[in-house]
């Protein structure tokens, strides 16, 4: 699948097997991972990922959805297709082909909120970030948690895709995220 990664936070590099491209391995095995499940062929759709820090996601939030604070993953996706009835599946998004895929959405990722996170948890950083990253593309596929039933629908799909990854489920301690 086509991604787009801008790392402008260095401590970025360290994540999976280290060097850039341990980060682009993860975010592409975990975007990959939920289109497959729902069907979408990977190679059809592109997804543009900001890895940054604290300071630049904080900037961003207050932006976009007037919060002044860093949060752990922001998502833009370039359709709208949230469904009209809570716990409804959305919409599905157009697909494109390999040679010519459809834009999918943006995401950043804060460094260090999802570090102090994934310690928090008692998670590795790896899981902790694919998750977000599970998280933050299904929210591009119009999925979210505004309503229990969103969020059970939501939350769902992310423990069956976590699964298939081999990452435990991410709710197991506290139900709500």
């Amino acid at each position: 699948m086509p991604i787009e990664i801008d790392i402008t936070d260095d401590r970025w590099l360290g994540l999976g097997e280290g060097g850039a491209g341990g980060i682009e391995q993860l975010v592409a095995r975990a975007c990959d991972a939920t289109l497959r499940h729902l069907g979408y062929a990977p190679e059809g759709l592109e997804i543009s990922i900001l890895a940054c820090d604290d300071a630049r996601i904080r900037d961003l939030n207050t932006r976009f959805r007037g919060k002044d604070a860093p949060t752990n993953v922001l998502s833009w996706p370039t359709w709208d297709l949230n469904a009209e009835t809570a716990g409804d599946a959305p919409e599905p998004p157009e697909v494109g082909s390999a040679d010519m895929p459809e834009e999918l959405g943006d995401m950043a990722l804060a460094y260090e909120t999802c570090a102090r996170e994934a310690e928090e948890q008692g998670k590795s950083r790896e899981d902790h970030v694919t998750h977000l990253v599970v998280h933050s593309t299904l929210h591009l596929l119009g999925y979210d948690h505004e309503t229990d039933a969103d969020a059970e629908l939501m939350e769902g799909l992310e423990r069956l895709i976590l699964a298939q990854l081999g990452i435990d489920d991410p709710y197991a301690a506290d139900h709500h995220a």
